[in-house]
């Protein structure tokens, strides 16, 4: 009598919720939760194929189910421009998936996105049934709109258009994702209300230079994220200190402690600071992030407290 029991051996069977086999008709039922278009596809051919394999099976019906995707966004924010938050937001996302987990990254600096360059990627986004679809690189999922339009072009959107393009970046197919680092524009103005507003960040985390002046527009960071109920999982002192390549003399073109300092005044946790460093700069403008490669250990940091200041947050 023939059985679906050779089922038990496929690839995904874990996702098989059910199975039974009537007049030669095998009925399937397969969890399909966290698979993009492309991998429902491939569960379903794969299913069918295999059951049509079985002697005595003559039809096979596969019906695939989903949950409700619950994913964590991540919002990584600093209130002005030129701290190094787009390359925080590229290595700590990378550094998460070195970590096991399942990263999106979306470039939600419309004016000036900067994410297909770090990553070293030129590919092109494409849609499927109206969503984006995301583009790989170094283990994680992007989006930018730096790749949906052509390289030195000038966005001049006012606030709606620029605001319906980060919703579209987010409403994207992002499949299996658990994470959604988000890289935002400097400021606190319509895309940060929006992205607050619609995608409701888990959490913030702020990058700031040591010096009084950046700590100013970090402040005002924090503060918005605090008025709209997003909890701040931490601020990370970048560029602090840089070692001589010549002589090894260590020197502070922009302070030191600073950014620890006001952690200590808001009450905001400190994830570390990061040294202003040549060969980030170089790895950066060569679409190769550190935290790919073999100096990997400070973001590879940086992600576990932020793991850890995110389950602090939910408790």
């Amino acid at each position: 009598m023939a059985t679906l029991s050779s089922l038990d051996d496929h690839p995904e069977a874990a996702r098989i919720r059910s199975k039974k086999l009537a007049g030669g008709v095998a009925t399937i039922v397969a969890d399909a939760t966290g698979l993009d278009q492309a991998g429902q596809a491939a569960l379903e051919d794969s299913l069918r194929s295999q059951a049509l394999a079985i002697p005595g099976v003559t039809e096979a019906r596969i019906a695939l189910t989903a949950s409700q995707m619950v994913r964590a966004v991540i919002a990584i924010g600093s209130g002005k421009g030129g701290v190094g938050k787009s390359t925080l937001a590229a290595n700590l996302a990378i550094a998460l998936a070195r970590a096991g987990k399942k990263v999106g990254l979306i470039d939600a600096d419309v004016y000036g996105p900067s994410q297909p360059t770090l990553l070293g990627s030129d590919a092109k986004a494409t849609a499927h049934d109206d969503r984006l679809v995301p583009v790989a690189a170094h283990g994680i999922k992007f989006l930018s709109l730096g790749q949906l339009v052509s390289p030195g072009h000038a966005l001049a959107w006012r606030g709606p258009m620029a605001t319906g393009a980060l919703m579209k970046l987010v409403e994207a197919d992002w499949g299996d994702a658990e994470y959604l680092i988000v890289d935002m524009p400097p400021g606190t103005g319509d895309v940060q209300l929006t992205l607050i507003q619609k995608a409701r960040p888990a959490g913030a985390v702020i990058v700031s230079t040591p010096q009084d002046l950046s700590l100013i527009d970090a402040r005002r960071a924090i503060d918005l994220f605090r008025k709209t109920s997003v909890p701040v999982l931490g601020i990370v002192e970048n560029m602090a200190g840089y070692a001589c390549p010549h002589c090894g003399e260590l020197s502070d073109p922009f302070g030191s402690g600073g950014v620890e300092a006001a952690a200590g005044e808001l009450g905001v946790p400190f994830l570390g600071r990061l040294p202003l460093s040549l060969a980030l700069r170089e790895a950066s403008d060569a679409g190769t992030p550190l935290a790919a490669g073999a100096e990997a250990e400070a973001f590879a940091a940086l992600a576990q407290k932020l793991l850890t200041a995110l389950d602090t947050a939910a408790a």
